[in-house]
């Protein structure tokens, strides 16, 4: 995209600080003259929005560049402050809180995260979060006024334009707008909450060169399943930023059903992850352990309780018979609905995120196995490659990309409103 700049006003020279700031942020140093042609402005006029932003603490002179092949006295250097400020980006889930801790340019300088016990109150969820966060603060040695933008990430259908959880049956604790106030009460910067699945496909996204598609679909497959779409480059939230929430699709109505009516769920999960996420994967390890008369993975999925789930998970990866046999089940029919995405959707590429990416390619070859058959040809089929750490990676890029917008697209390079 070619740089907008522009030289005469003041409103003229913030636009041109702007512009120079985008470009510096993206390279290591460079001088007064390489940033000049890189931008497109005159010496004089690059240098007047470097004093500027040197007074802002946004970018500081260096040293002399003495590597140069030029003639006559070396250029000096010039480079961004990424200490300058830092962000958060924050996850929770119903199994963990994750934490992670950013500086201008994107660099993770600090993370942490913290297994939440059995189904944890709301109060108990955002005082494990902010114990997280501060804990993650004191390991930086930053302080919340160093902190200039975060956002988070949590399962449910999100409203972030009013900050508000509307459903999230798997903690509904948290339902409304909890967990907003008591950040922003903590923090004191500008938060923003949005759906952890279309927050880690960003993540995805920008973490991995080679996920930079301009079509793809993220699917978040665990206890729960629900999607992120990106769509001609752009992340689809639909009319209500539900869009992608394949947990609800009822493909096997009239044909195979085993397990609960989403209606009767004591945990509110939709027809298609009653049928293929995580309870529905223990069920069928418990029902081949049976068949295979495997009594001592019987005895580990029941002492397991309420990580079962994982202990299935584990098995899969261990390469035991039952096990494998109920993730080749629940693959059959996941494969009915990555098939109904690549029907309406055409994606180039499915990314498998969530607590299934444990089992790799064991996983992927299931998959493609069964959408053999599919008279389409499939997308492509990956695992995620942040997996735990998607939602805090999406959360990060999110806040940058505010800080971009609301800090960075004017540079204030004068002591006019207000300053």
């Amino acid at each position: 995209m070619e740089q907008l700049v522009a030289a005469g006003t003041q409103f003229m020279r913030e636009v041109n600080a702007a512009a120079i700031l985008r470009r510096l942020r993206a390279e290591t140093s460079m001088s007064v003259s390489a940033l000049a042609k890189a931008v497109g402005l005159s010496r004089q006029a690059v240098t007047r929005s470097l004093n500027a932003l040197a007074e802002e603490g946004l970018v500081e002179f260096g040293s002399l560049d003495r590597d140069s092949n030029r003639a006559g006295r070396p250029a000096q250097l010039v480079r961004f402050r990424a200490e300058a400020g830092h962000v958060l980006g924050l996850s929770i889930s119903p199994q963990d809180v994750r934490v992670a801790v950013a500086d201008l340019a994107g660099a993770v300088t600090a993370a942490d995260a913290v297994q939440l016990g059995a189904g944890p109150s709301g109060e108990q969820v955002v005082e494990t979060l902010l114990a997280t966060v501060d804990r993650t603060l004191r390991a930086t040695g930053i302080t919340t006024g160093d902190l200039w933008f975060a956002s988070v990430g949590t399962p449910g259908i999100v409203d972030p334009a009013a900050g508000v959880i509307k459903l999230i049956p798997s903690m509904p604790g948290l339902a409304g707008d909890v967990l907003l106030r008591r950040l922003k009460e903590t923090l004191g910067c500008p938060i923003y909450l949005d759906n952890d699945v279309k927050l880690a496909t960003q993540g995805e996204r920008w973490r991995d060169a080679e996920r930079r598609e301009d079509s793809l679909v993220m699917v978040h497959w665990g206890e729960r399943v629900g999607a992120g779409i990106v769509l001609n480059g752009e992340l689809y939230r639909g009319a209500s930023n539900d869009a992608g929430d394949v947990g609800f699709l009822d493909l096997f109505t009239g044909g195979e059903s085993t397990g609960p009516s989403a209606s009767r769920h004591p945990h509110g999960l939709g027809p298609f992850e009653d049928r293929v996420g995580g309870e529905e994967i223990v069920r069928q390890a418990k029902a081949a352990a049976g068949r295979a008369g495997d009594d001592a993975f019987l005895a580990r999925i029941e002492a397991a309780g309420e990580l079962a789930f994982e202990a299935v998970l584990d098995a899969v990866v261990d390469g035991r018979p039952a096990a494998l046999e109920a993730i080749d089940v629940v693959a059959r029919r996941f494969a009915k609905g990555i098939a109904v995405i690549r029907a309406i959707l055409n994606p180039r590429l499915v990314v498998i995120g969530g607590p299934l990416t444990r089992c790799g390619e064991t996983l992927l070859a299931a998959l493609r196995r069964h959408l053999s058959g599919e008279p389409l040809d499939q997308p492509a089929l990956e695992v995620s490659t942040l997996q735990e750490d998607a939602v805090v990676h999406g959360a990060l890029l999110h806040s940058l990309d505010e800080i971009e917008r609301t800090r960075f697209g004017l540079v204030r390079t004068g002591r006019h409103e207000g300053r």
